[in-house]
């Protein structure tokens, strides 16, 4: 974090100042191995219900041949990207730090123990996911792990997408929110199913020694944000303040992209 930001952010959690935007923040020191140690290096029983609730909306939509998929803002999560392995030929981690970029790719070569955990998750019960015989190798074959920006996408490439966590999680002002989910759907074609993910109510997180920003939002926020770029959008509530002190659970959003017509 910048030295304005720092003073925007005396204690953790706490804001000192109104705004604190995404470019305020020293994304590239970003403790990628302490973020997976404390949230993904088991799989927490919210995270087992988004999981479900992802692989649910993607084995119920038809994909083309060759699709290709985006994760944007991947940082030291993989199972959004593990969600999206059956269904698309390229799964893109599009990642701003270069830490969680090395992170995202040694996983890639190596995933932990816990990454079996969440597989089994999305798989059980699920017959698409079946044909990846190994989740490991096709991993290693599909993912592509890209320096990106969330502000600076390319609009109507991507078949099916993820965001998690980010949107929220990156600044404390809405419009810099709304800007960052505008350009996730837009970086999908018109019709493409979407996952988003959200901390509700967050003000603001700590990883390793560093404090990061939050936008709080809730159900109408996030609603609002995806009312006139989305349809046949479903909200989901994760009642859990499990992983950390200063939010009220979590916000999945599942849907398609564009106006429907």
């Amino acid at each position: 974090m910048t030295q304005s930001a720092e003073k925007a952010y005396s204690a953790y959690g706490e804001a000192n100042v109104q705004d604190v935007a995404n470019a305020d923040c020293d994304w590239d020191s970003f403790d990628s191995v302490s973020y997976f140690e404390h949230n993904y290096s088991k799989a927490r029983q919210a995270d087992v219900t988004i999981a479900r609730i992802i692989a649910n909306h993607f084995s119920g939509c038809f994909f083309p041949r060759h699709s290709r998929a985006i994760d944007v803002g991947a940082g030291a999560n993989l199972y959004p990207a593990l969600a999206m392995l059956p269904f698309a030929d390229e799964v893109h981690l599009s990642e701003r730090a270069e830490s969680n970029r090395s992170w995202l790719r040694t996983q890639i070569e190596k995933p932990a123990a816990s990454w079996t955990e969440f597989w089994h998750v999305l798989s059980n019960g699920h017959g698409r996911y079946e044909p990846v015989a190994d989740f490991r190798q096709a991993l290693r074959r599909r993912a592509r792990v890209e320096a990106g920006n969330v502000f600076q996408l390319p609009t109507g490439v991507y078949n099916l997408g993820t965001m998690f966590f980010v949107a929220e999680s990156i600044t404390t002002m809405n419009k810099e929110f709304r800007r960052a989910v505008n350009s996730f759907v837009g970086s999908l074609k018109v019709g493409g199913p979407f996952a988003a993910a959200f901390m509700k109510d967050s003000s603001g997180y700590r990883v390793g020694i560093r404090d990061y920003p939050a936008c709080p939002v809730d159900e109408s926020d996030v609603r609002r944000s995806f009312a006139e770029i989305a349809h046949d959008v479903k909200l989901d509530t994760i009642e859990d303040t499990e992983v950390r002190s200063g939010y009220a659970g979590m916000i999945v959003v599942t849907g398609r992209a564009g106006k429907k017509k």
